[in-house]
């Protein structure tokens, strides 16, 4: 175990958790229906945390942590705005809000299967999955639940 392996650990998902954080952001902003935008900024609000527990974890261990998501994740963003235009409405924006979620739910399961990880690390990210997993359900049943409508 060394400081170096669990800030690289931790800085790919704060990169991961901020891609979530501009895409509930963009979701909000582009929902039709209020009670969704509302949904996303809250989401939005939790993963700033998320991100703000793991930027602080790296800081610690010496790391200088990200402040910026990826490029991968602002191309999903426009690959959703071409759906929705397209007539996908917000049944298409929570299906690509679940697909990031579920993405972003496999990094913390890796990162929390990673034995290389220091125990103190491990438990920041455990601490941080909970929400994350909330988030990830949360999205999910509202994915399935319009899927019920249709």
């Amino acid at each position: 175990m060394s400081d170096n392996t669990d800030i690289s650990k931790l800085d790919d998902l704060i990169v991961t958790t901020i891609d979530s954080v501009n895409g509930y952001e963009h979701s909000a902003e582009h929902a039709d229906a209020a009670r969704y935008a509302e949904m996303f900024r809250e989401l939005a609000a939790e993963r700033r945390e998320v991100v703000a527990t793991l930027q602080s974890r790296s800081r610690a261990l010496g790391g200088t942590p990200n402040d910026f998501g990826s490029t991968a994740a602002t191309l999903h963003r426009r690959f959703e705005d071409l759906r929705r235009v397209l007539g996908g409405g917000d049944e298409v924006v929570v299906k690509e809000v679940e697909r990031g979620e579920d993405y972003l739910k496999e990094e913390f399961e890796r990162a929390l299967r990673d034995e290389a990880i220091s125990p103190d690390t491990r438990a920041v990210i455990q601490g941080c999955f909970v929400t994350v997993k909330r988030g990830h359900d949360v999205v999910s049943r509202l994915k399935h639940q319009l899927a019920a409508v249709d």
